[in-house]
């Protein structure tokens, strides 16, 4: 790989060990991979924060590297493993909590933004399109790739602690032309009504295509910001797609033509595929747990959250999850103290992929994320359901469903 001078000067150690160690994990990444140089990025949204999926060993390598490094260039937080503010009364562990809050400040020294996000793209960290950077989080990586029109890698907590040290990634990947063009057809025969539609063709088109690039034609009306969320996230769970395309809609898509050359393969998405999401994911009877907000809910759906409990009390647990920011802006506007005296929670800072797992005697839950309810059963021990916002108030009102 072909380094400049100032990065020679990061491999030699002549900015100290912490930076030479970082620069020697990059080289390595870029030489799997093949790249012939390395790109300067503009701000990194770190993963790994989650004491949860560190353990003490990735606590340690941040310990260590905190001692006196400080990052190169801005960095937002991935969501950790407990509301920081709340972590008593939600009766989360207290070593697993101090734990989580030593790793946390650890970043925080080093010059971290505390987002605690997994949709920094709503709180202040929105590259622009063509923009390098190092994001981890999958649904955050897709959004960023797909609906930004920036360009990142799926980064773990390693690479995206190096690249903040170091501002620099190997090019590879994503962040090269060639990498972004469609490979699979995605021929949407269906109308998408619904945040929970997304997320269902996103999971069924995700299976089918891995870690490739779909490119969905058909879509006639521009989705919502939250659409296009969902439908990332769920691709992203049930496959690992890092990057799509909606023509007419996502930056780099305005024709077919700009995202696709010469033949790929094709898939029909309509009524009977949207049916095997949905059956698979279907289920009648009690319901104990809802949770929206996987990803962390925007304002806009905070608020439709709050209009549907307004005057309503819940039978069931309830986690809207979401940023302290959006939270901060709901209590200013009542949402938040809407969902509060309905009987639900707004927790921040995490969600139930990365939280630790709290037992409370859940056994169902009921979800409008495509993400949730794909990881729900092996991280919870939870049966899901995946219904769109206002099903799931309702089933959260009534403690029930489809019966």
């Amino acid at each position: 790989m072909k380094l400049t001078s100032e990065e020679q000067k990061m491999l030699g150690g002549e900015y100290g060990k912490t930076v030479q160690k970082c620069m020697k994990v990059l080289v390595a990444l870029g030489d799997i991979y093949g790249a012939e140089h390395m790109i300067e990025v503009n701000n990194v949204h770190s993963p790994g924060v989650s004491y949860r999926v560190t353990g003490d060993a990735g606590l340690n390598y941040v310990k260590e590297a905190s001692d006196g490094t400080v990052f190169k260039i801005p960095t937002t937080l991935n969501t950790i493993g407990i509301d920081y503010e709340n972590w008593e009364a939600m009766e989360y562990p207290e070593e697993f909590a101090h734990k989580q809050i030593e790793l946390s400040e650890s970043y925080e020294k080093m010059g971290a933004l505390c987002t605690n996000t997994c949709t920094p793209y709503l709180v202040g960290n929105v590259p622009m399109k063509g923009e390098h950077i190092a994001w981890g989080e999958s649904s955050a990586i897709v959004f960023a790739n797909s609906v930004l029109g920036a360009r990142t890698n799926r980064e773990g907590g390693p690479t995206a602690l190096a690249a903040a040290v170091t501002g620099r990634v190997p090019a590879y990947g994503l962040h090269l032309d060639e990498n972004r063009k469609g490979t699979h057809l995605i021929k949407v025969e269906m109308e998408l009504k619904t945040d929970k539609d997304y997320a269902v063709m996103g999971y069924y088109v995700g299976r089918l295509v891995g870690s490739a690039v779909p490119v969905f034609e058909g879509i006639k009306e521009r989705p919502r910001l939250e659409s296009f969320k969902a439908l990332g996230a769920a691709l992203a769970s049930s496959g690992a797609v890092a990057l799509y395309h909606v023509i007419g809609f996502t930056p780099e898509a305005p024709v077919k033509e700009a995202v696709i050359n010469g033949e790929v393969e094709t898939i029909v998405f309509g009524q009977a595929e949207y049916d095997k999401v949905s059956e698979k994911f279907a289920m009648k009877g009690d319901i104990d747990f809802v949770v929206i907000g996987c990803p962390h809910v925007s304002i806009n759906e905070m608020k439709e959250i709050a209009d549907l409990l307004a005057g309503k009390k819940i039978k069931t647990g309830l986690w809207v999850c979401t940023s302290r920011q959006v939270k901060d802006l709901g209590e200013r506007m009542g949402y938040v103290q809407t969902i509060i005296e309905a009987g639900g929670e707004v927790v921040c800072d995490t969600c139930p992929v990365l939280s630790f797992t709290l037992d409370r005697g859940y056994k169902t839950v009921a979800t409008n994320s495509g993400k949730m309810a794909h990881y729900a059963p092996g991280l919870w021990n939870l049966q899901p359901i995946m219904l769109q916002v206002n099903e799931c108030i309702q089933a959260a009102i009534d403690g029930k469903w489809g019966v």
